[in-house]
């Protein structure tokens, strides 16, 4: 979830810790300033003054998973998946843990959140899905990524920015658009799915899937403790 800090977690539940936040790292980088800080137990990464999520709960980032998977035919082996968006390493670990999946590619566009991983505070959290041979970490901007279309794949899993109907960070945009949604179906593999996390449902999203040459789109709603609840949009690349 990308939003002003107001110190939320993903469920919209304002941290328990009350001390006062500590900077373990600070950067400035080609896409600005990214920062790691502890408060309490928490892990958080703010960027340019946004925050955009920390290590408190992760159910958004199982739920994009396990919905990618399970939307595949059973019969489809090892499927590969590309996981974009590194963040604090929920996604990745989740899917390293389940041994159906073959190929994990995680693209993260920021070096910072690389190193945590590798070898600063986050990597307790991934270190060992870091490991597994299945896991290969590309630095790139995940929209560029998918716009060059040098690999295919069977799921695409998309967590950047708030979701089509509200993006902060400047060409994000472009993802949801008739042709970034074009270039996730040519990275699909045919029968492959396309999830994407955001934080509303849209139902002109929805039918720019279908436009965009997708078929069984649906969209997953993800309980919050307040507010209108968080989702992943679904849609196959038709055989």
């Amino acid at each position: 979830m990308h939003a002003t800090y107001e110190n939320l977690d993903r469920t919209g539940t304002k941290a328990a810790p009350s001390e006062e936040p500590v900077v373990l790292d600070r950067r400035d980088g080609p896409y600005g300033e990214v920062v790691l800080r502890r408060h309490g137990d928490l892990l958080q990464i703010i960027a340019n003054g946004v925050f955009l999520m920390d290590t408190s709960d992760g159910r958004s980032e199982r739920l994009l998973v396990d919905a990618a998977r399970d939307a595949l035919p059973e019969d489809r082996g090892e499927p590969s998946v590309l996981i974009g968006g590194l963040g604090v390493g929920f996604s990745l670990v989740h899917a390293a843990a389940d041994g159906r999946w073959g190929r994990i590619d995680v693209v993260e566009r920021e070096q910072a959140i690389i190193e945590w991983h590798q070898n600063g505070p986050l990597h307790d959290i991934s270190g060992e899905a870091l490991d597994d041979e299945r896991t290969r970490i590309i630095q790139a901007d995940l929209v560029a990524y998918i716009h060059g279309g040098n690999e295919r794949y069977d799921a695409l899993c998309l967590d950047i920015d708030n979701g089509p109907d509200w993006t902060v960070t400047e060409g994000n945009h472009s993802l949801y658009s008739p042709q970034g949604l074009e270039a996730c179906r040519e990275m699909l593999n045919s029968g492959g799915i396309l999830a994407i996390w955001s934080a509303q449902p849209s139902v002109d999203f929805e039918e720019s899937l279908r436009n965009a040459g997708f078929s069984n789109v649906r969209t997953e709603e993800i309980p919050v403790v307040r507010g209108v609840p968080d989702v992943v949009h679904l849609a196959i690349r038709a055989a």
